[in-house]
C-alpha cells in the first residue's frame, strides 16, 4: 500500500504527498520512485490491433470482467487511441451486466458467465450500446480458486462482435491471479487482431 506520510515513522520513502489540515495535497516538486516487479508493458500488447483499427477507421468497446480493464488499458495506452477507443466497462457482476450493457436476465437465460456464448452476448452488447464496429468482450475466472460454475482458474472466454465474429477459450493451467489477467489481456487483443486482420482482406 502506498505511504502518504512523509516516511520518517514508516521508513519508507516519502512519495511526493503532503497532509495540510486534514487534507492530502500533491508536492509536484516531487517524483514517486518505486518497483514495479512484475508489471508488464500495456502498449505492445494492442499495438497491432491499434494500427489496424486507425487505418481501417474504425472503432472499438469492451466489456471485460476477470480482466479487470487491462483490455482496455492496453488500447488506450497508444497514443491516439481516441481516434478508435470510444469505450469500456468492467462487467463484474450480473448487477453490471444490466446497469452498464443493458443486458436483461431474460436476455442471458440459460447462459451463464464464463462461457463462450456470455461472452458473445458481452461483445454485441457493448457493440450496440456505443456504436461501435467492434465489440470486444471477455469473461473468466482469474484464480487462485476455479469460479462457482466449475471452471478452473486461468479460465476464460473471449468474443468479439462486428464484420467478423470470433469466440475463444482460454485455458491457462495457472492459478496465478495477475499472470491470467495479462494472459487473458493478450489472447483477447490477438483475437481482435485476428479478426481485424480477416475483415481487411479482400473478398
Amino acid at each position: 500500500m502506498l505511504d502518504s506520510s512523509s516516511g520518517a515513522a514508516s521508513g519508507r520513502p516519502a512519495l511526493g504527498w503532503e497532509n495540510v489540515e486534514g487534507a492530502i495535497l500533491p508536492q509536484p516538486s516531487r517524483r514517486v520512485r518505486g518497483t514495479l516487479g512484475g508489471v508488464t508493458d500495456l502498449a505492445p500488447l494492442a499495438r497491432a490491433a491499434a494500427s489496424l483499427l486507425t487505418r481501417l477507421r474504425q472503432t472499438v468497446g469492451v466489456s471485460e470482467s476477470s480482466a479487470g480493464g487491462l483490455i482496455s488499458a492496453a488500447l488506450l495506452a497508444i497514443p491516439g487511441a481516441s481516434v478508435y477507443f470510444q469505450g469500456a466497462g468492467v462487467i463484474y457482476t450480473q448487477n453490471a451486466r444490466r446497469a452498464l450493457l443493458g443486458v436483461a436476465d431474460e436476455s442471458v437465460k440459460g447462459i451463464r458467465s464464463s462461457t463462450e456464448a456470455y461472452a458473445l452476448v458481452g461483445a454485441r452488447a457493448i457493440r450496440e450500446k456505443l456504436g461501435t464496429t467492434w465489440g470486444l468482450a471477455e469473461t473468466g475466472a482469474t484464480g487462485p480458486t476455479g469460479n462457482r460454475y466449475g471452471d478452473a482458474a486461468g479460465h476464460a472466454c473471449i468474443a468479439v462482435a462486428g464484420p467478423v465474429e470470433r469466440v475463444i477459450t482460454v485455458e491457462t493451467g495457472s492459478a496465478d491471479r495477475e499472470a491470467n489477467m495479462w494472459a487473458f489481456t493478450r489472447a483477447a487483443l490477438d483475437l481482435l487482431t485476428a479478426c481485424l486482420e480477416e475483415s481487411a482482406k479482400p473478398h
